[in-house]
């Protein structure tokens, strides 16, 4: 009985730590917002499009079109874009300057405008 006892005072702690943690992290204002300049591409692709005998515009609409995720390529960093998908489209391949929220590897945009 003892065994049982503080086998299920185990599990107890560990869902505490476990759904405490979700719930702070939840709680976390994010951040505001950041500008980020790169090329419009796929999550798929990220930085090398693979797809021969077509531009990275392209190989991007096609990717996107068979579900992956439009992204930007900032140096090594590939950021997972959500949101303002008709002008990601418009610049997909293309040098923008982004507006948006950023969490981890993911933006959720709120502008999108030509490099200069």
């Amino acid at each position: 009985m003892k065994s049982r006892v503080s086998h299920l005072a185990i599990l107890y702690a560990a869902a505490v730590t476990i759904f405490g943690g979700l719930a702070i992290q939840a709680q976390t204002p994010s951040a505001g917002t950041t500008t980020l300049t790169g090329v419009v591409s796929d999550a798929m692709c990220g930085k090398h499009h693979t797809m021969q005998g077509i531009s990275d515009a392209q190989c991007t609409r096609l990717c996107v079109k068979a579900g992956s995720a439009y992204a930007l390529v900032v140096g090594d960093k590939v950021y997972t874009l959500h949101g303002d998908s008709p002008d990601l489209d418009k610049y997909a391949g293309e040098k923008v300057t982004l507006k948006g929220r950023v969490n981890g590897t993911n933006v959720r945009v709120q502008s999108v405008t030509p490099a200069t």
